[in-house]
């Protein structure tokens, strides 16, 4: 289970920022639950994400984020980001960068990782050589390969096409067992529509919505109904644009 207790961060001092990218919010995810976090740009979407996965630090000792009740830094082995900055090793090819994982996640399934590789047409080549859909696929095909409880996932939709987004898709949910807490960021509505169980909405600095997706669908709406409701979307704003000058 993750649980976020008092979540606060501001990329300017606590004392003096009256602006935080997220304002003393509290969080509950139980284990095996899907999660979608939704909002505009610079909402504090992976912001939030990072803090969990352990990649922020929050700056105000009275907040606090649990996975199973420790900090994420002591259950490395147990976390799996997925971003969309690609790896943090650019240096290792497709197969150095497996030897590696396989040194430092108990879990790590080489068999899968090479499977994966090989269904990306991945080349041995260093990361920093790849374009930046090859090196969202080698992510993706390490993350996977862990086997971790956690999977972090920051826009693994971004920059790649219709049908690679369909393989990912189908790749993702054949990889999972139900017993991985998976939270994800992502502004591909349709693609997560009947893929998470949860739907939060960051607003503002605050979770301006928190729904389970089937009570979502029972009212009649969809995630983009629930994006414009919760943000306050003006679907005529742009006709002010095109206003003639009295």
């Amino acid at each position: 289970m993750i649980e976020g207790k008092q979540i606060f961060f501001t990329y300017g001092f606590a004392e003096t920022d009256k602006n935080p990218v997220l304002n003393y919010v509290d969080l509950q995810i139980p284990d095996g639950q899907i999660v979608g976090l939704f909002g505009e740009n610079g909402a504090g979407k992976s912001t939030l994400l990072r803090l969990m996965a352990g990649l922020l630090v929050q700056k105000d000792r009275g907040c606090q984020i649990l996975l199973d009740g420790k900090p994420a830094t002591q259950v490395r082995g147990e976390i799996a980001c997925i971003f969309e900055e690609g790896t943090f090793l650019p240096d290792l090819t497709p197969k150095q960068y497996g030897d590696f994982l396989a040194d430092f996640f108990p879990k790590f399934d080489r068999a899968y990782y090479d499977k994966l590789t090989a269904f990306f047409k991945l080349e041995e080549k260093a990361a920093k050589h790849m374009s930046r859909g090859q090196k969202a696929k080698l992510e993706i095909a390490a993350g996977l390969a862990k086997r971790t409880k956690y999977i972090f996932m920051d826009e693994p939709f971004l920059g790649k096409d219709a049908l690679t987004r369909q393989d990912f898709m189908k790749i993702l949910s054949g990889s999972l067992t139900g017993e991985e807490t998976l939270i994800l960021v992502t502004h591909e509505l349709e693609s997560v529509e009947t893929f998470i169980d949860r739907a939060i909405v960051v607003h503002k600095g605050k979770l301006a919505a928190d729904v389970e997706m089937d009570d979502l669908h029972h009212e009649g709406k969809n995630l983009m109904v629930l994006l414009k409701e919760t943000v306050g979307y003006d679907e005529n704003a742009y006709r002010d644009l095109f206003a003639e000058e009295e």
